[in-house]
């Protein structure tokens, strides 16, 4: 079975807010078994655009990513992340090869 992935760009406007969301998230990506790879710290843009935080996220599964995802929990937290972050995310499926 495939892994599941978050990535994630965010610009975050009120760090203080912010880090209501990151304590808020830790339950459901307990409950369903996430795993941080990267998680801010240095990067450089290569190609293209970029923001100032990249995370990604490993998931046991494609289905416990996206299940993390339309969780109620995972929504509430995400609540309080809207009004002081602009981002982006795909949920991607890994590859078995």
């Amino acid at each position: 079975m495939a892994k599941g992935y978050w990535i994630a760009r965010v610009d975050v406007s009120d760090l203080d807010i912010y880090k209501t969301y990151i304590a808020a998230n830790a339950a459901p990506f307990a409950k369903y078994g996430a795993r941080f790879l990267v998680r801010g710290g240095d990067f450089r843009t290569a190609e293209g655009t970029s923001r100032s935080r990249n995370v990604v996220i490993e998931f046991p599964s494609y289905a416990d990513a996206l299940a993390c995802y339309d969780s109620a929990e995972y929504q509430a937290a995400k609540a309080l992340r809207d009004p002081v972050s602009d981002g982006d995310l795909v949920i991607a499926e890994g590859y078995e090869g």
